[in-house]
């Protein structure tokens, strides 16, 4: 008897739970607003119920589309539906800070362009899956001559400078940015904590190229918004960077390929995978790591299988001795980092490393043949099982070489670790 109450109990949730998903329905949009579709994107969101779909017909919509509940909105295949946000806050602002649970919303084929701030901003929101999207031209608000951005919510701490970048996540978990190019904003990707922890997100095989002010993909840790009540930055940590292509980023106001930065003591930005990505001439290097105060955590992030080329130099208080593939720079000990299958060409520095830790660096192709692993810091690296240039290791004529102390080299790879780089660099 409890058996069978407990089965037609199970049946009837089920029921509940298959019938809202049954009455979810497809809400249209058009220009004219003919045909039983809305004429803006606005009036079909308000209208819509959880989980219902939004189809846009192309053509431009001059809104900031302000999303507070689950649905998906999707537009043209060609990206011919446009969001001009020319005067306004955002393109696309997935708001869970009034919206408290926020989840499970789509954005898929607009071209987002000319907003004040991002071009799409998600705020304590989870689950969100944003996707072949064009995110073009935004942050106009952005006074270069004094880096501000007036009127920049509150809540967005450290992005004065920036006005968002082109993509913003704050306080966001497991959200998939998928696919999208993102192009000529202040900035490209950003993951921060200043609303909220952001963690375990998927950031991946975006076109990010030609964001002049700032870093192509950034994960930074930054002071708490009032609204969070926390005194301490929250965290950005468990993050996947994947199969992005990240080009001249930060070619005016200095920007690295792809950057995971720590701001202010306290700052937590570990445990992040940038994995199988290529970053090349970007204004600062491909992969910059940064911690600039005590008592910060940039600890166990992982860098592998990147290929990394034609990047510039490191500045400040993070300088490396030229051009640099990868830079590892903390104040705090950077520990349990790893480095590992990374192709790493046309740099004067492939690796540079400056913090008091240990730094693992294995099976990585140096191509740069001029400094492979520049230690300008107190620590030590294990760099044994690399690949420098040539048979002959690190002491070799004509291979990559080591610069500064407390770098283990030997045994090193005779040949390439990756099948094919060789022939891919004349070698």
């Amino acid at each position: 008897m409890q058996r069978m109450l407990c089965q037609i109990v199970f049946c009837c949730a089920l029921s509940v739970c298959l019938s809202g998903i049954a009455s979810a329905k497809t809400l249209c949009v058009n220009q004219s607003g003919n045909g039983g579709c809305y004429s803006t994107i606005n009036a079909a969101v308000a209208h819509a119920a959880p989980h219902d779909t939004i189809r846009v017909a192309r053509g431009t919509y001059a809104e900031d589309v302000v999303i507070g509940k689950p649905l998906s909105l999707i537009g043209d295949d060609h990206n011919k539906t446009i969001i001009d946000a020319t005067g306004l806050s955002n393109g696309v602002y997935i708001d869970g800070i009034d919206n408290a649970g926020l989840r499970e919303v789509v954005v898929n084929g607009f071209t987002v362009t000319n907003a004040n701030f991002e071009g799409i901003l998600i705020a304590n929101a989870a689950y969100v899956t944003i996707v072949g999207n064009n995110v073009v031209a935004n942050d106009r608000n952005l006074n270069f001559a004094s880096a501000t951005c007036p009127g920049l919510p509150a809540f967005e701490t450290s992005e004065g400078e920036d006005c968002g970048e082109g993509i913003h996540l704050s306080g966001v978990h497991h959200a998939t940015i998928s696919n999208n190019s993102v192009m000529h904003n202040s900035g490209g990707i950003l993951l921060s904590d200043d609303t909220g922890t952001t963690h375990h997100n998927l950031i991946s095989g975006n076109v990010v190229e030609d964001n002049a002010l700032d870093c192509g993909i950034t994960l930074a840790s930054h002071p708490p918004a009032t609204l969070t009540g926390s005194a301490a930055p929250l965290g950005v940590f468990r993050n996947t960077i994947s199969e992005n292509f990240s080009t001249r980023n930060g070619l005016q106001g200095g920007g690295a390929g792809i950057g995971i930065f720590d701001s202010v003591p306290g700052a937590r930005n570990y445990a992040n995978v940038v994995i199988g990505n290529t970053s090349t001439d970007n204004g600062l290097p491909g992969i910059a790591m940064h911690s600039h105060t005590p008592g910060q955590d940039l600890n166990n992030n992982v860098i592998v299988g990147n290929r990394i080329s034609g990047n510039g130099p490191d500045t400040e208080d993070a300088a490396t001795p030229g051009p640099t593939g990868i830079n590892v720079f903390g104040v705090s000990p950077v520990r349990g980092t790893i480095i590992s299958q990374n192709i790493i060409s046309d740099e004067t520095v492939d690796l540079a490393v400056n913090t008091p830790a240990y730094l693992d660096v294995h099976l990585n192709d140096f191509f740069g043949r001029k400094i492979g692993v520049a230690n300008l810091g107190t620590g030590s690296v294990d760099a044994t099982e690399n690949w420098w240039g040539c048979a002959q290791g690190p002491s070799g004529w004509g291979c990559a070489t080591i610069s500064g102390p407390n770098v283990l080299f030997e045994p090193w790879l005779t040949s390439p670790f990756l099948a094919g780089t060789a022939e891919e660099h004349g070698h």
